[in-house]
């Protein structure tokens, strides 16, 4: 129950009840899992097509609240090399 409603949302059909961690080797296969999603964001990181890089600033203004100044600024970006 949820808030005090039966939960209708297939988010988790999981057991009532303690979790138990099934052991050293089910850590051991999650490890294991987790060393190779890093590796592959890694040579993501690596092979990207282009480089951010502010190209010019478009317009500048101040946006004053009550105790605040925030500045807000529109930027061109260069999104691709030449």
């Amino acid at each position: 129950m949820l808030y005090g409603r039966k939960c209708r949302a297939p988010i988790c059909w999981d057991q009532v009840g303690e979790r138990v961690i099934e052991g050293p080797k089910m850590i051991e296969v999650t490890n294991a899992k987790v060393a190779v999603a890093k590796e592959n964001l890694k040579e993501a990181r690596i092979h990207l097509s282009y480089v951010e890089e502010p190209d010019a600033i478009l317009d500048r203004q101040d946006r004053v609240m009550r105790k605040k100044t925030i500045p807000f600024v529109k930027i061109l970006w260069r999104n691709h090399p030449e």
